[in-house]
Parts: C-alpha cells; structure tokens; sequence
C-alpha cells in the first residue's frame, strides 16, 4: 500500500516532466518501498515502547522518516533516477503525515505485529474509524485548548 501510494504522490508531482523520466522513478520507489516499508515499520513499533512517550512519537513521526527518506533519495541517485526537487519535497510531506497516521493507528493497536497484533482483516476493518479520528484529531484538540485557554475580556 505504501510503495502504491508513495509512487502515486511522485507521478502527481511529475505530471509536468517527460513521462519517459515518470517510469524509472516510480519503478524505483515501487521497489525500494516494497523492500524496506517492514523495516521501518518495524522501528517504529518498537518506539512505540521508548519513554518517555515524547521521544517515541518523535522517532516515529521524524527520525525514521527522514532515515527512510535519505535512503530513498540515496537509492534514487543511484539508480540514476533524478527526481526533482518539487516531487522529493511532496513525498517528504506525504511521508510526514502518513508517519502521523501511522502512529496514530499503532497507538490504537493496529498494523502491529507480534502479541500486541491483530489479523490483518481485523485491522483493515477498524481503518475507517480511525482515519476519522485522525482527520478529527486536530478539531478536537483546537476544542479542548479553546476549553481550557484563560479567558481574557477585552475592553
């Protein structure tokens, strides 16, 4: 799902270049992706173990993000497979919020492995719950610091 999904943000961004550069990239992130979204998916369940809790979600949300995306961009280069800027950039962005969902869902007790996981229909079947919850998340967050912000009177 990643590696389809990442490869779709590169072919949105690319839509203005040479198609015959399209294949290659896309190619290469198919594979990349395919080869090492359990790797670091796996590092990021076992953050999700490190206290305090703050430092898990930042290895979660940032650090194997930007691990994944220096070796994508590593591999890109090596393979000849020039992306330009403007595409890197909005799959670094996708790459970040998709790493948001992804601990939000692992918070929840989905897409775990081990004792702590579910079968995999059992997980696809909580997904539309908790993509709502995760698309609500900053609305009721905005709520409950507006509840608990002092109120100050303006004259």
């Amino acid at each position: 799902m990643s590696a389809t999904l990442r490869a779709t943000v590169y072919l949105l961004a690319l839509t203005h270049h040479a198609p015959a550069s399209h294949l290659s990239i896309v190619v290469v992130e198919m594979l990349y992706v395919t080869l090492t979204a359990g790797i670091y998916a796996g590092l990021q369940q076992r953050a999700l173990r490190i206290r305090p809790r703050l430092l898990g979600n930042l290895i979660i949300v940032a650090a194997v993000p930007a691990l994944a995306q220096l070796f994508d961009a590593l591999t890109h280069r090596a393979i000849g497979a020039a992306v330009p800027m403007h595409a890197f950039l909005g799959v670094c962005l996708f790459a970040a919020v998709s790493a948001l969902f992804h601990l939000h869902v692992m918070r929840n007790g989905v897409f775990l492995t081990g004792c702590h996981g579910r079968s995999l229909p059992e997980d696809f079947r909580r997904i539309p719950a908790l993509l709502a919850g995760f698309l609500l998340k900053p609305f009721a967050l905005s709520s409950r610091l507006a509840r608990t912000a002092p109120f100050e009177a303006s004259l």
